[in-house]
């Protein structure tokens, strides 16, 4: 029984000697008895903690304001920035634009002077005109013996040939000229079919050779200035 005693005795002391060892922050002061002038029978506590860490919230708040401040600024920023480039790209595009208006009718009225210029050659154009013309009744009817005669049955005829001092004198850009080609080619294989007496390879080629001359035409700025088109 005694040991008991003792290990219980032990396991208290252990115990209390724990408690006390966790209150190591807390001072007592105790006024002393035999002090006459200051009989003050009580105990003053003073508790040692240390200041208390600043509020998680109010961090994380201070931190999220200060991030979306400087996201709105930036995006700001760049915004004004994008906006300054925009608006010098289009005035640049303006300027550009402006230019070729200017040499799209620098052009327009330089080819009008040489048209207006060109009494000779319209003329052999307009003979073109009627050429093509007679043709292309001539093979509706399947009249081509007609037609042969029309077309001077090679591409050497004199009037070929005019017309192609026409082309030559009147046209300036390669959509142009790639019409005048397409023209002569198209001529050519009329001319061709025409004298085989091939009625249908005649149509082909007949619309094949006026479809060119039409867009040539429209090209130039003469589609206005041919009767019959």
């Amino acid at each position: 029984m005694a040991s008991t005693f003792l290990s219980t005795a032990n396991s208290f002391l252990s115990s209390s000697s724990s408690s006390l060892s966790s209150l190591t922050t807390t001072v007592f002061f105790c006024p002393k008895k035999n002090n006459a002038r200051r009989q003050l029978k009580f105990c003053r506590t003073f508790s040692k903690s240390p200041s208390p860490p600043p509020s998680p919230n109010l961090t994380k708040r201070s931190l999220s304001i200060s991030f979306i401040s400087s996201f709105v600024f930036s995006l700001a920023s760049r915004s004004n920035s994008s906006s300054a480039n925009a608006a010098i790209l289009e005035a640049d595009d303006d300027e550009e634009l402006l230019e070729r208006v200017k040499r799209d009718r620098k052009k327009r009225i330089e080819r009008q002077g040489v048209i207006s210029s060109s009494n000779k050659e319209k003329g052999y154009l307009q003979d073109l005109v009627y050429k093509l013309s007679k043709v292309g009744q001539a093979i509706e009817n399947n009249d081509l013996t007609t037609a042969s005669s029309v077309l001077g049955g090679s591409t050497n005829a004199d009037w070929v040939q005019k017309a192609n001092i026409a082309f030559s004198k009147l046209s300036s850009s390669p959509e142009e000229k790639t019409q005048v080609d397409t023209f002569n080619s198209s001529l050519a294989s009329l001319i061709s079919s025409v004298t085989n007496n091939d009625i249908e390879s005649s149509k082909t080629a007949f619309v094949s050779s006026a479809t060119a001359f039409e867009k040539w035409t429209t090209l130039t700025g003469l589609v206005g200035q041919l009767k019959g088109l």
